[in-house]
């Protein structure tokens, strides 16, 4: 069998993190088994989708690396293959027209929960000739006596009797087709093998089995994934805080970082915690999804973003970092390679945000000194030893780290103070804090005009303020 599996989101908000996860999974379900992923928007929601929830799904989608095969297809360019196919039921016998009106319905509902029942249509209009004209809504015929049997990929074996399924809906008033008419439509007509989905769908697939077993289309095999959940084991939701995959971009959250995690959110090989791509899809398998909810872990992804951090190559890192840098303002035109930047500060910071806030100082002027740390390194004998070491540095031959590290070194043995005499005015003269990247690393990478010109200015400001 020709694997094809798709993932089809509705544009009405972003892309959440279930979805990304779903997404995930069909992608490498398809790519383990030399598939075809198959990217549908289901945009038949006309009053709730917008072109900005569409741009939001691609963003997502193209920042995780989630490639699709085919498409992207749309709905809303599909009704007349819809229409075709609600057509082709009704000349089957196999839908009917109703003219219940919402009342009517609500009532037997409201009735029906009374009494303690499932509520289900009634099939009042099962079987009466309806005039085409008269205002209806299009209803499957769903089978009354037997049950509909499938092994679920992650569930195993579910039996629905079709005595708890009602006719469902299938063609609005206005002629529109309903979800669970497009949905297997567009599965049947793209020739998907492999419908991989959240578990809230579970109830609907008894009813889309049935719809298909009436256009005796191929029935394609199911894995309905469990849903994610929060910290404090409800439903995963905005009040657990980001949701959307691209606000854990624009919280600085590595791809990479958000994708291990995603993947390991239900489905896990034996203790391994850190995967690469490749590894996800040679040993992924939808057979090992676990059944039970998964909590999501906020702690455990910050885990894994410093771990890619600092195992990445620095200049994959850079690549991002270049776009925190550009939204909090930062030209780095001119000053080191971001890539030196990330191979500076990669072991001292959570996420690509916090790296780019505390690498303002490799390309803006020093304007201010933290002034608890000024109070305590500024003093009459750090002039002393502010010279001193741009002395040394001056003398160097070659502007590396490891030189800089034994001027300062040495600068410490002549001077005969400890090094955080030298060090700790050094490091506030340069980035204007005490918390900073190695001296060494920092300073090698500043021009060094920068570097003289930096220590001049903390030189000048400690005679003028202290």
């Amino acid at each position: 069998m020709t694997v094809r599996t798709r993932f089809a989101p509705s544009p009405t908000g972003y892309l959440h993190v279930g979805g990304a996860r779903t997404a995930l999974y069909s992608w490498l379900y398809a790519r383990k088994l030399d598939g075809t992923f198959i990217l549908r928007i289901e945009d038949t929601d006309l009053e709730r989708s917008t072109e900005a929830s569409v741009q939001a799904i691609f963003d997502g989608m193209a920042w995780l690396g989630l490639k699709e095969d085919e498409g992207p297809f749309y709905q809303t360019q599909r009704f007349d293959r819809y229409k075709e196919v609600i057509e082709q039921l009704m000349d089957a016998g196999h839908a009917y027209r109703c003219t219940c009106s919402k009342d009517r319905l609500d009532q037997i509902r409201e009735q029906q929960m009374k009494d303690g029942l499932k509520p289900r249509y009634d099939g009042k209009c099962r079987g009466q000739e309806i005039d085409p004209n008269t205002p209806h809504v299009i209803r499957f015929k769903n089978p009354q006596e037997g049950a509909v049997v499938f092994k679920d990929m992650v569930r195993g074996e579910i039996t629905t009797s079709n005595a708890e399924l009602d006719d469902l809906i299938i063609a609005r008033t206005d002629g529109s087709p309903t979800y669970n008419l497009t949905v297997i439509v567009d599965d049947w007509d793209m020739g998907v093998s492999h419908v991989i989905r959240g578990d809230d769908h579970i109830n609907n697939t008894p009813r889309q089995i049935n719809i298909l077993n009436a256009l005796d289309a191929r029935i394609p095999h199911y894995a309905h994934v469990p849903m994610i959940l929060g910290d404090d084991g409800k439903r995963l939701s905005k009040r657990h805080g980001a949701v959307s995959v691209m606000q854990y971009r624009d919280e600085g959250f590595l791809p990479q970082a958000l994708l291990n995690y995603l993947v390991r959110l239900g489905w896990s090989h034996g203790d391994q915690e850190v995967f690469s791509v490749d590894e996800m899809v040679k040993l992924f398998d939808i057979k090992d999804v676990n059944r039970a909810p998964s909590s999501f872990n906020t702690d455990k992804l910050i885990w894994l973003n410093q771990h890619y951090l600092k195992s990445l190559p620095e200049a994959e890192v850079a690549e991002h970092l270049a776009w925190h840098m550009e939204q909090q303002g930062i030209d780095t035109s001119k000053g080191p390679s971001l890539s030196q930047v990330v191979e500076a500060q990669k072991e001292r910071v959570k996420t690509l945000k916090e790296m780019a806030e505390q690498s303002r100082f490799f390309y803006e002027p020093v304007t201010e000194y933290n002034p608890k740390a000024a109070k305590k390194n500024f003093n009459a004998a750090a002039v002393e030893n502010l010279k001193a070491i741009r002395a040394a540095l001056e003398a160097m031959d070659e502007w590396t780290a490891p030189n800089i590290h034994d001027a300062i070194a040495k600068t410490v043995d002549e001077l005969q103070v400890g090094f955080g005499k030298v060090g700790l005015p050094l490091r506030l003269a340069m980035s204007g804090n005490t918390a900073s990247p190695g001296l060494d690393i920092m300073i090698a990478i500043l021009p060094k005009a920068v570097v003289f010109e930096r220590i001049d200015q903390a030189i000048n400001f400690i005679e003028n303020n202290v």
